[in-house]
């Protein structure tokens, strides 16, 4: 009986994990006029970066005559970008691992990587 009961509890658990993981998602997606998830994470993207990025890296994703990159040619690779957002880079850009969640910083690479140059 006892073994029934934890089953039955485990079952119940994941089902409200599930559930509550769908409908974050879906309140998210949902703060946005179109409903749109990517437009969503653009969105949020564009609106971190002015806030947080823009005042080193330039309001058009580069800032000329500074040491700051040109986010607009920042190689495609996710890694590397989550990483240097939230270790920072060379002890002049400074680790925003604390400051920013892992939504933000997902959010802020899907912006930037919609503005690359080709």
């Amino acid at each position: 009986m006892l073994r029934d009961v934890s089953h039955k509890t485990a079952a119940i658990l994941a089902a409200v994990a599930v559930l509550t993981v769908a409908l974050a998602v879906t309140v998210r997606a949902a703060d946005e006029p179109t409903g749109n998830p990517v437009q969503a994470q653009l969105d949020h993207g564009k609106s971190t970066y002015a806030e947080k990025c823009s005042h080193c890296h330039g309001p058009n994703l580069m800032n000329s005559g500074t040491i700051t990159p040109d986010l607009r040619a920042f190689p495609d690779d996710k890694t590397r970008f989550v990483t240097t957002v939230k270790n920072g880079k060379n002890n002049k850009m400074p680790p925003w691992g604390d400051i920013l969640s892992e939504d933000e910083i997902m959010d802020l690479w899907v912006f930037i990587s919609s503005r690359r140059r080709q």
